[in-house]
């Protein structure tokens, strides 16, 4: 079965094929490091890792690009412009690019929490200033944008009316009508600048008090939001690749403008195929700051949040996403992340055992045939699934039928010899597959090392004595470093604490 893949741009799924097999280009939008990753930001890492990793299983030679946006630009088109990166820097009394630093840092960690393997490209935005630049400058030079006080503008209803005739009008992706964009489109301070309520900036020139600013053609200023992507998509994909992916919310404006914007350049749709995957809610609710339900990563692995009942390991976190195929709605609960705690457990524990046996199955006569057949067809759907869509949550569906057909034979209620050792071998075979090498989940085992144990039962019982002196400062500071070494903490109802590594 060919891998099928849903196109947000045809809004159907379809087989997968590559424009120069077997490379595949795939560009995914990264973090905007101008504060820390929350919760949110989780799903799209670990569902393109993923996809990256699957790609890979599947033969393919993937060249994966995620960008790091380390330059203040629009946030979204309809707001003023705010420079996000300089703002916080002024916060933190931090050089913009020492803040830059600071949270890239902490970025890449949560990536390595969540064990999500590194892209083979991370360019950043400062660093294709130039690349921009002549972007800009070649769209403008074929008449779709033009300069306006310092500014460039992107001419959308220009690009509208000459595209749509060639069947690729603005909105194309999202959907939206042009006409009705305009009308929701809010009237800002420098509308006067524009031509079109729908115009965008992908230029902008730096006000006195705008930190990062560099030289152009057009006088000190700084680039638009969208510019960036098309510029560095194009540099290490060329001007047609494989793969564009992101969340849902980018979908419209942020890709719409990079298709409008490459298209001029390049006269080509950047992508074939465009890849979203759906947003993650919280107890039925948006993320938000008014809800004060915005979770940082750092907060989620130490539990460190008015939200959480408890601190919950990256591992847990990567099979709750997981659990969902990645176009579904997935709403994050405490009660949500336990119930993945104790079953990702269960699944890792019986995997575990699987693998150190080595005299399972028979080649006789007293093989179970109706058993057999069913633990062959549950493992033969794993690339079933897979190739549908990237369907994950079917996949660790199978895994948990499997589940009691393991836990049968090491309790001795199904005979070893009741699968055939090819069974076995294949089912052996496949789960290190999909759980470790494509699903990326780690195990996590206690280590039992005398040494070890005895150290975190020190450090528990120090914490545990200043919980008891109210030196809460102390305590947290055990439990939050502990966390960022991939020990979790845990306090009991009898007062205790246990820990898992």
């Amino acid at each position: 079965m060919s891998l099928k893949l849903y196109n947000s741009l045809t809004r159907q799924k379809e087989v997968f094929t590559p424009i120069n097999p077997p490379y595949v280009g795939m560009y995914v939008c990264g973090p905007t490091v101008s504060g820390e990753s929350h919760l949110g930001h989780a799903r799209p890492f670990i569902t393109f890792d993923v996809i990256f990793r699957y790609l890979q299983y599947l033969g393919y030679k993937v060249r994966y690009v995620r960008n790091i946006t380390d330059a203040g630009h629009f946030e979204e088109e309809g707001r003023e412009a705010e420079d996000k990166i300089s703002s916080k820097a002024v916060l933190e009394k931090l050089e913009p690019m020492e803040l830059v630093q600071k949270y890239t840092n902490l970025y890449h960690w949560a990536m390595s929490q969540f064990n999500n393997l590194p892209p083979s490209i991370e360019p950043t935005a400062t660093g294709h200033i130039v690349e921009q630049i002549e972007m800009i400058k070649k769209i403008i030079a074929d008449g779709y944008a033009y300069e306006a006080n310092g500014s460039v503008y992107f001419d959308v209803e220009k690009y509208n009316t000459d595209f749509s005739a060639k069947g690729q009008p603005y909105g194309i992706l999202s959907g939206r009508v042009l006409d009705e964009q305009i009308e929701s489109t809010r009237e800002l301070d420098n509308q006067d600048e524009k031509r079109n309520k729908s115009d965008f900036a992908l230029w902008k020139k730096a006000p006195a008090e705008h930190i990062m600013r560099w030289q152009s053609p057009w006088g000190e200023g700084f680039p638009g939001w969208h510019i960036e992507c098309s510029a560095m998509s194009t540099k290490y994909l060329g001007e047609e690749f494989d793969i564009h992916g992101g969340g849902m919310d980018l979908q419209f404006p942020h890709h719409e403008c990079e298709i409008a914007q490459s298209t001029v350049c390049n006269h080509k749709m950047p992508a074939r195929y465009w890849l979203h995957n759906n947003m993650i809610t919280i107890n039925g609710r948006k993320m938000g700051k008014s809800y004060n339900n915005v979770i940082k990563l750092s907060e989620l692995f130490s539990g460190n949040h008015p939200i959480l009942e408890q601190a919950y390991a990256p591992a847990t976190v990567r099979f709750f996403i997981l659990q969902s195929q990645y176009r579904s709605t997935l709403d994050f609960g405490n009660e949500a992340l336990q119930g993945s705690e104790k079953a990702l457990k269960r699944l890792m524990e019986a995997f575990d055992w699987l693998q150190q046996q080595n005299d399972l199955g028979s080649t006789g006569t007293n093989i179970d045939t109706a058993l057999d057949e069913k633990v062959n067809k549950l493992v033969a759907d794993f690339d079933t699934f897979m190739n549908d869509d990237l369907n994950t949550a079917k996949v660790i569906a199978n895994m948990f039928e499997l589940l009691p057909v393991i836990n049968s034979i090491k309790d001795k209620h199904i005979a070893a010899t009741a699968l055939h050792s090819n069974t076995v071998a294949l089912l052996k075979k496949q789960l290190h597959t999909f759980l470790i090498d494509i699903f990326g989940l780690q195990i996590n085992k206690a280590d039992n090392n005398d040494k070890l144990d005895g150290v975190l039962q020190l450090l528990i019982n120090i914490r545990k004595d200043a919980k008891s002196r109210k030196d809460f400062v102390t305590s947290d500071k055990i439990r939050n470093e502990l966390a960022a070494l991939g020990v979790q903490l845990k306090d009991e109802k009898d007062g205790g604490m246990s820990y898992t590594i």
